[in-house]
């Protein structure tokens, strides 16, 4: 059964600005308010008890019960909900921009799972409100799928909204590039103060014209240096054609009256005609970044891996700084609120440096003594950027794929990932329910794979016993890394994130 199958939203309330506001939710129901929390939490147990159902399934049935909770929740927020949405890097975004605000010294509730379906977000929000409903927070930081943010912004407006990048992913949910672009606009176009957008990806930067008078937009950037280094969809396309990607044209497409992008009419703009980023990520380096924030360049040591995610934290600064606006503009905000809303960026900084990795998104664990990283794969361009982060030739691989839902039946996108890098030392362990697939497209770029073995909890375990000592890579689709990380728990220590083991 699908989200949308099981979880009809009934007539919710929208929810606005916050509790001050003309916007703000009138709960036609108060008495579930308590209600609600507790079923929901006699669901988590069941869940655990059966093993069934991850973590997702107690906002499930909360939204079947109480179509109400997630807006009458997140409109007691003195300053609403920040989403994060786009193709890739949003767990790893949403992690950065809720830790960088908590540090600051606000209080803030996110979903950490990357469970990024309405339902995954009334998981968290069961698992963190009181016995009254209430939730103890300033701000929530929330994680959205490109399809579902549609459904959630109809029920709770945003106040901020960060859109990383559209590429091609799932097209058996999404359809082409185009559609996802229009799917993102519907968002940028519910959000009430600030939307923060990719400047370098077209397709993204168009959504300016999707957002309401009176709302910020606010860019983050790339040096024209690291350009090449972190290609656009239209880049990549343009390489696999025999060009380069990183001077591929990039064109900015008007925006149509659906609130999405129509490359009937392309605009480029380039150089002086690009517009100004709030932050710009200027050069990078092994776990180390340079942004320029305000006419002025700071560095930090960053504790992420992946060069990606250096773009990431340059889009996540951006939501930051966006937030600190809206406080600034309350006129009625705490002594604390105030502090954080007056941060600098040597602040800043050392925020970003305190992040660690997602739940399963370069997060490292410890088996048998040696560490075992997990690296979330879902479409071309993450495959590429991730296999191009790391030398393989210290690390031990192996690469699981799956075909459920939340992957994306289609699996025909592993055929535009170049794995050459992997030829010299090979491939340890493939498994998932496409491992012959997999097995075969290796086999094409000539790339020796020593296990094929489509059990995937057996085949995680033989590659960890495996290991004598050497640290490992495991390259995984979403529900494969949902299957690991709990083999990996019964074998090793691993931190709860809310699916249990």
């Amino acid at each position: 059964m699908t989200e949308s199958q099981s979880c009809k939203g009934g007539n919710a309330p929208v929810v606005g600005r916050g509790p001050g506001s003309d916007d703000a939710p009138r709960d036609p129901r108060p008495w579930m308010s308590a209600v609600t929390p507790t079923v929901g939490r006699l669901a988590r147990v069941a869940s655990r008890l059966l093993r069934h159902g991850g973590s997702a399934f107690p906002g499930m049935v909360a939204e079947r019960i109480d179509p109400g909770f997630l807006p009458r929740t997140l409109g007691r927020l003195p300053y609403g909900v920040v989403l994060v949405s786009g193709t890739n890097g949003k767990t790893t975004t949403t992690r950065m921009v809720a830790s960088m605000l908590s540090s600051l010294g606000l209080r803030v509730f996110t979903n950490p799972t990357g469970s990024n379906f309405t339902r995954g977000v009334a998981s968290a929000l069961l698992a963190s409100v009181g016995v009254r409903g209430r939730l103890d927070a300033d701000v929530a930081v929330l994680e959205l799928d490109e399809a579902y943010a549609v459904r959630f912004v109809h029920e709770v407006r945003p106040r901020v909204t960060l859109l990383l990048n559209v590429l091609r992913d799932q097209l058996d949910r999404f359809g082409e590039i185009d559609n996802t672009a229009r799917l993102l606009g519907r968002s940028a176009a519910a959000t009430t103060d600030a939307v923060v957008l990719n400047r370098e990806d077209p397709r993204i930067a168009a959504l300016a014209a999707s957002v309401a008078p009176g709302v910020a937009v606010r860019y983050f950037g790339l040096d024209p240096s690291l350009r090449a280094a972190f290609p656009s969809d239209d880049d990549m396309h343009a390489a696999d054609l025999g060009g380069s990607a990183g001077t591929a044209s990039r064109s900015v497409a008007s925006a149509d009256a659906s609130g999405g992008p129509s490359t009937d009419a392309p605009v480029t703009r380039t150089g002086a005609d690009a517009p100004d980023a709030d932050v710009t990520l200027l050069a990078v380096g092994d776990h180390k970044a340079t942004f320029r924030m305000d006419g002025a360049d700071v560095t930090t040591a960053v504790r992420l891996e992946g060069v990606y995610n250096l773009y990431n934290a340059a889009a996540g600064l951006a939501a930051v700084r966006a937030v600190q606006g809206i406080v600034r503009a309350d006129p009625s905000a705490s002594p604390r609120a105030r502090r954080a809303a007056a941060a600098g960026a040597s602040e800043l900084m050392s925020a970003l440096r305190e992040v660690t990795p997602a739940f399963g998104r370069g997060e490292s664990i410890t088996v048998a003594g040696a560490p075992v990283e997990l690296l979330l794969v879902k479409n071309p361009m993450g495959f590429r950027l991730s296999l191009s982060s790391f030398d393989h030739a210290t690390h031990r691989t192996m690469i699981a794929i799956c075909d459920e839902y939340a992957d994306g039946r289609d699996m025909s996108w592993l055929w535009d990932v170049d794995f050459i890098c992997l030829k010299t030392r090979g491939i340890d362990m493939v498994s998932g329910t496409r491992a012959w697939d997999m097995a075969l497209r290796l086999g094409y770029d000539q790339v020796p794979v020593r296990e094929v073995d489509t059990d995937l909890e057996r085949a995680v375990a033989a590659f960890v016993r495996s290991s004598k000592g050497e640290p490992g890579h495991i390259y995984c689709t979403y529900t494969a890394m949902l299957r690991i990380r709990a083999t990996l728990g019964r074998l090793a220590s691993v931190p709860d994130a809310g699916v249990g083991r």
